[in-house]
């Protein structure tokens, strides 16, 4: 196959392509038929439901015009990062399926998501994120890691590739050589990990070592600089990263693909030409470019343009174009797949997913025996604003509120909104109820919102809880407080489970994978 292909058509492998739209635009149809590219990645504003996402699947692999065909990518991580969210079975994320402490969940999880992405004509998934979160200021990562525990991520990450790959879709494991130590999201700027090579070996590559050992299909690599490894430069476009420790010490000959080239961490530093010259001559196999048709094609031309001059053979162009080609034979069995929704959504999946989250929520400290509520108290709930914390939550929305699964088990229930409620009122409701359950939000990144709970549990006087709905580091900003749960992401799915822990219908079983060091 390789040697059929014009330099253009071997090129155009080499880029995979973000568009708008819920059908295949002029320009998505223009870089496929005419530039040749070899890769779509969706994102939310590509999807409205599995029936479309497989019709556009089908569309956009029509419009092959040498048939190769296309992968077709996405973040369906679970949790806080899904692009799919309707029609589908839901997965808890990273953290929650850590915090259960059993393995073999990230293994089911990942297959029923990958046969279900299948159906709907996805054939690769950029997950699992396999970074080590072990800095609670991260912006990033956090409850998208499994934990701070190498081997414990080594494992789960092992047995996600494991079902992702079974279940037929090629697993993109994330972000070589690792984000969790990091306080900058790289979708903003270059962020730096300055740990000595001995401390990234035992850490941060860990998981990336054991997920080569598990053969999986794809390492996406980070922004982030490695000054030990290469100082000044993003691990996406150091040799000495992809070519010197993935290719020639760990002897990985899978295909790695760049996070997007669109982030900041690469357009503060590099223009569209510099950076995926330098990517490619630093061993890169796919570009990733989310959003910008203009930039797409500059990326394109840049690299046909360094083949005609000399600064990239074209030996070296082949020997990502024949790693990709092999991806796509072992991956791709089918272009135009059976669209059967009965597949999806299946009630065991549900049931799994759910079950997942009854098992992950964890009571940190109950030292004054709030849990369970009692239901004849009068109640305030206090619920935080909801909102998107970085680029990679894009369409995440959530209505449902701890009040809605608690109205009908407690008899007299307030539940009052920081966002459409004065301080003054949020004060007086917490003064005078019985029993107070504060959600938090990333309270670390809101300092309004720590204020706000800094002086209400001065007003509670140990008849307050505070439940952390996503970042679990929200107990270090609160050191006072007695009666501590968390639940890693708030989804509808684990604000329930939170309720049934609350009221007592279930145990909670599950255990920190994070440490909480607070402040007294």
């Amino acid at each position: 196959m390789l040697d059929h292909l014009t330099l253009e058509q071997k090129i155009g492998q080499l880029l995979m392509c973000g568009f708008f739209g819920t059908e295949p635009s002029h320009e998505v149809v223009d870089l496929i038929k005419n530039f040749f590219i070899g890769g779509i990645c969706y994102f939310g504003r590509n999807l409205e439901n599995p029936e479309q996402i497989h019709e556009l699947s089908v569309m956009l692999q029509d419009h092959v015009p040498h048939g190769i065909p296309l992968l077709i990518s996405i973040d369906q991580e679970g949790g806080m990062v899904h692009r799919i969210h309707k029609g589908v079975t839901l997965s808890p994320g990273n953290m929650a399926v850590g915090a259960t402490g059993n393995p073999t969940y990230a293994y089911e999880l990942a297959r029923i998501v990958s046969e279900e992405l299948r159906i709907m004509g996805i054939n690769m998934n950029f997950a699992p994120c396999i970074d080590v979160n072990n800095n609670p200021h991260n912006p990033v990562i956090g409850v998208r890691s499994y934990g701070e525990d190498p081997k414990m991520v080594a494992e789960f990450g092992r047995q996600a590739i494991r079902g992702y790959q079974d279940g037929g879709v090629a697993a993109s494991a994330k972000h070589f050589p690792g984000h969790g130590d990091t306080e900058m999201d790289s979708h903003l700027g270059m962020p730096v990990v300055h740990h000595p090579i001995s401390r990234l070996e035992r850490v941060e590559l860990f998981p990336f070592r054991k997920a080569i050992e598990e053969n999986v299909d794809s390492l996406m690599v980070s922004h982030v600089c490695f000054p030990a490894i290469e100082d000044g430069v993003p691990a996406t476009l150091s040799k000495n990263m992809i070519n010197g420790v993935l290719r020639n010490q760990y002897k990985y000959e899978g295909v790695v693909i760049t996070d997007c080239m669109e982030m900041r961490a690469i357009e503060h530093h590099y223009n569209v030409e510099e950076a995926v010259i330098k990517a490619i001559q630093a061993g890169a196999d796919i570009l990733l470019f989310s959003h910008s048709y203009e930039k797409q094609k500059r990326a394109l031309q840049a690299l046909k343009q360094a083949v005609q001059n000399g600064e990239i053979s074209e030996k070296r162009i082949d020997i990502s174009v024949e790693r990709i080609l092999s991806l796509k034979r072992r991956r791709i069995k089918c272009i135009h797949p059976d669209f059967e929704k009965k597949e999806l959504a299946k009630k065991p999946g549900l049931n799994l997913a759910q079950r997942i989250r009854d098992e992950s929520i964890t009571i940190v400290k109950d030292d004054d025996h709030l849990i369970p509520v009692d239901p004849g108290k009068k109640t305030t709930i206090i619920w935080p604003e909801i909102v998107v914390t970085s680029d990679i939550d894009e369409g995440y929305d959530q209505k449902e509120t701890l009040g809605d699964f608690l109205k009908h088990h407690v008899s007299e229930l307030t539940e009052i909104k920081i966002k459409d409620t004065p301080r003054r009122v949020i004060l007086e409701s917490v003064l005078n109820a019985e029993q107070v359950m504060i959600c938090t939000y990333n309270a670390a990144k809101d300092p309004a919102q720590k204020d706000l709970v800094e002086e209400m549990m001065k007003k509670t006087d140990g008849k307050a809880m505070i439940c952390a709905l996503r970042n679990p580091y929200d107990m270090t900003l609160f050191p006072q407080i007695r009666t501590y749960v968390t639940t890693y992401e708030a989804t509808s799915g684990s604000i329930q489970s939170l309720a049934r822990v609350l009221t007592g219908e279930i145990q909670a079983g599950g255990h920190l994978p994070v440490s909480l060091h607070t402040k007294s």
